[in-house]
């Protein structure tokens, strides 16, 4: 191919095609393969490669499917977790993100569905804190990292550590203050009495 030719629309058409997805119909799961058209993906699928991979899977359907279903969930929550952490997030960004890769799992050879089907088993199996909005489902990450959980842990007896000692500083202030109103009351009886002992001399007139 000269270079006039590699700078034609066609050819730039094709590169694009190339690195952006294709149409799901025309994508075969089994053989991990994106056909570009119709008459392309009927090519594929009367292949010999391809019918081997038939006989392959008819011999043991679950196994695929189990296979696929753990490497969509595995590639699914490594990008929740590196891209949005333990943020609470709308499951279809999360899923129109994990999409946009050219050779991600397609859902339709999974076990799920749909992807509310998936946010829902996420939340049954608490791998995601999963909530239903009138916006639709969100989800959240949950991270058992033992690193994470040991600097939470720090974190909280941190804090618990800081609530205490505020409390004591409050109750030490309580404590200096009722003493203080005591020792006034104290004071103030003592004057009272006092003034009570101290009789005034009467007059005398000579």
């Amino acid at each position: 191919m000269g270079k006039s030719d590699f700078l034609t629309p066609k050819a730039i058409a094709n590169r694009i095609k190339s690195k952006g997805l294709q149409k799901l119909r025309w994508y075969c799961q089994m053989c991990q393969k994106q056909c570009g058209d119709e008459n392309g993906f009927k090519c594929h699928c009367m292949s010999e490669s391809h019918q081997r991979q038939l006989l392959l899977a008819s011999e043991n359907p679950q196994q695929f499917m189990d296979y696929f279903s753990e490497e969509f969930r595995n590639d699914f929550l490594e990008l929740l977790r590196r891209r949005f952490g333990t943020k609470r997030v709308h499951n279809n960004i999360v899923y129109n993100e994990y999409i946009s890769h050219r050779e991600h799992i397609h859902m339709n050879a999974t076990q799920w569905e749909t992807l509310t089907d998936f946010t829902k088993w996420l939340g049954r199996e608490a791998l995601c804190k999963v909530g239903e909005t009138p916006k639709g489902w969100y989800i959240q990450y949950i991270d058992r990292d033992p690193e994470t959980t040991r600097r939470q842990l720090e974190l909280e007896k941190k804090k618990k550590q800081d609530l205490d000692d505020e409390e004591k500083t409050a109750k030490f202030i309580e404590e200096q203050v009722r003493r203080g109103l005591e020792g006034k009351e104290q004071e103030n009886s003592g004057y009272t009495s006092q003034d009570k002992s101290v009789r005034p001399k009467s007059l005398v007139c000579n």
